[in-house]
């Protein structure tokens, strides 16, 4: 969606029409609605971006809820907002520090500034695509406390303000096949001026879970969070933001709603021990905080193998921070053993997991050559003080 097209659709005309197309998501559905709509005499264009962010709604449901229905998007934008639920995390942590003038240097189409507006807070949303402010202004337009600004986040006044969430683009520019950026030099803004506003102004950052922690500054809390056993992001929070006594957490958000698990440091794994009748496997929040050591100790458990993130115990946990599993047996990872094992017991249906071995899991189910029977299985593939197993198991949770 270029400059043009989003003029046509923020008139009274485009919006009423937008608001009364209904969500499509089949081609077929999307073939009649145009029809339709150019039978009407509708300017073509116009249809196209209608039927554009009538599909973009459907999708952003997963992220936004019902707040969807009313607000616009790019492809890239929604690809790269933040969850509502998440969001609703990030502004929390300033109202809960007193800060009430936030600057959301980055935001995107505003998905957290909704969330901080939501709240009451004052919100400064700026962004440096002209189409992406205006479509955030839009999407910000029910709170008065909230404003856009276009412009470059690098260049903000960050005295103007009590605190700063920054979204650095990590992608290249533009609204639909932009590709991720690894040094961390070419994001916008880069991660050396993040920092830099940081030492001296309280600073939430979002960044991807997976970047190199070796990044990570010693004066930040690092709080990784997961969505539905999904890993989402790294928010990194500096100052006042960040809670005494804590630079690790691991936030876990799912149908149980929200649960954390914090250290002042990384854990130290626990021992390895022997297989015990339950598995456990971390969340990927726990694992990338690497705070498994002390859910294991939680749990009374141990490691199955050095560097191995899988958690035994002799008893049953019920945590949201681990899958849990019975295990059934243990055999050597073997496909053949392991073929003639699944068929004498009837499973047709297996699901496969492996952690520190080299297998294709699609191709490891294909040889396993299943029948069709009734029963289903977990089957890990891993290794067990370090020798490579195949743990058949029943899930619990």
């Amino acid at each position: 969606m270029d400059a043009t097209e989003l003029a046509q659709l923020l008139t009274p005309d485009g919006m009423a029409l937008l608001d009364r197309t209904p969500a499509v998501s089949d081609d077929g559905e999307i073939v009649r609605v145009v029809s339709r709509l150019r039978a009407e005499g509708h300017d073509p264009r116009l249809v196209a971006a209608v039927l554009t962010q009538a599909k973009l709604r459907q999708k952003a449901r997963g992220k936004f809820g019902d707040f969807a229905s009313r607000m616009l998007f790019t492809e890239a934008g929604l690809e790269q907002a933040t969850r509502l639920s998440v969001a609703a995390q990030h502004a929390g942590r300033f109202a809960a520090a007193g800060l009430h003038r936030v600057a959301d240097l980055g935001c995107g189409i505003g998905g957290d500034a909704l969330a901080m507006a939501a709240l009451d807070l004052d919100v400064t949303a700026v962004d440096q695509d002209e189409v992406t402010a205006a479509v955030a202004t839009h999407n910000l337009a029910p709170w008065p406390d909230a404003r856009v600004l276009l412009g470059d986040a690098a260049t903000f006044d960050v005295s103007s303000v009590d605190g700063v969430w920054m979204d650095p683009a990590r992608r290249t520019a533009g609204h639909t096949n932009t590709r991720r950026l690894a040094d961390p030099d070419d994001w916008s803004p880069s991660l050396d001026t993040v920092f830099a506003a940081a030492t001296t102004t309280p600073t939430g950052v979002k960044l991807g879970p997976g970047i190199d922690r070796d990044l990570i500054p010693d004066t930040a809390e690092a709080q990784w969070t997961s969505v539905d056993r999904e890993v989402v992001e790294l928010a990194l929070w500096f100052g006042p933001l960040a809670r005494p006594g804590i630079r690790r957490a691991a936030t876990v958000i799912g149908t149980h709603g929200i649960a954390e698990l914090t250290g002042a440091e990384d854990a130290e794994d626990v021992e390895v021990g022997p297989v015990g009748e339950y598995l456990h496997e971390p969340d990927g929040a726990v694992i990338r905080a690497r705070l498994i050591g002390d859910l294991a100790r939680s749990m009374d458990g141990r490691m199955l193998s050095e560097g191995i993130a899988y958690v035994t115990s002799d008893s049953p946990v019920t945590t949201p921070f681990a899958q849990t599993f019975r295990v059934l047996d243990t055999m050597p990872l073997d496909v053949k053993q392991l073929a003639a094992r699944l068929a004498a017991d009837g499973v047709g249906t297996v699901e496969i997991k492996k952690r520190g071995v080299d297998v294709d899991p699609a191709q490891f189910r294909k040889r396993l050559r299943l029948r069709g029977g009734s029963r289903r299985m977990t089957l890990v593939l891993t290794r067990v003080a370090g020798r490579h197993t195949a743990l058949l198991c029943e899930r619990l949770s």
